[in-house]
């Protein structure tokens, strides 16, 4: 992804990268979207959800290549920044995105998770330029909800 305007607003960033802020996904089970604790929110894993369902479905290695995989890392941070949103109101709010944990779906030989959770860290970066440099992991795992092949949860510093 190009980088981000000094001047531009995340929401003038992400309009630029020609995306929209979604609707925040209702949660699917016993949780709220996002905690608030002092300057830090705490975002829940946010799944590939785009209206309302699954933007793809499947194990990283077998039915999912590695690249739409990382695509689909990038709606999980946009579904992530949505809810960050909806918790502060105004992006330019957010100091800096401080730790990003990625979980891939994959198929038992497929180790290349950190490629496809740079999917979220490239968006991430370009929607919040320096502020969006982050700590991260990315993790193997047999399966995620509805069976979508990543989710991807932060820890955002906002004033």
């Amino acid at each position: 992804m190009s980088e981000p305007e000094a001047s531009a607003t995340p929401e003038e960033r992400i309009a630029g990268l020609g995306l929209a802020i979604p609707d925040l996904v209702p949660p699917v089970a016993s949780y709220t979207p996002t905690v608030r604790t002092g300057d830090y929110v705490y975002v829940s894993g946010q799944v590939p959800m785009v209206d309302g369902e699954p933007a793809g479905t499947g194990k990283v290695g077998a039915e999912v290549t590695p690249e739409r995989a990382a695509e689909l890392a990038a709606v999980c941070a946009l579904n992530g920044i949505a809810a960050i949103r909806a918790e502060i109101g105004d992006l330019s709010r957010v100091r800096r995105v401080v730790k990003v944990v990625g979980f891939v779906a994959s198929d038992p030989s497929f180790t290349g998770q950190p490629k496809v959770i740079n999917g979220a860290s490239d968006l991430l970066g370009a929607v919040f330029g320096d502020a969006g440099v982050h700590a991260r992991s990315a993790v193997g795992v047999a399966a995620l909800p509805l069976d979508v092949p990543v989710e991807v949860e932060m820890i955002v510093e906002v004033d």
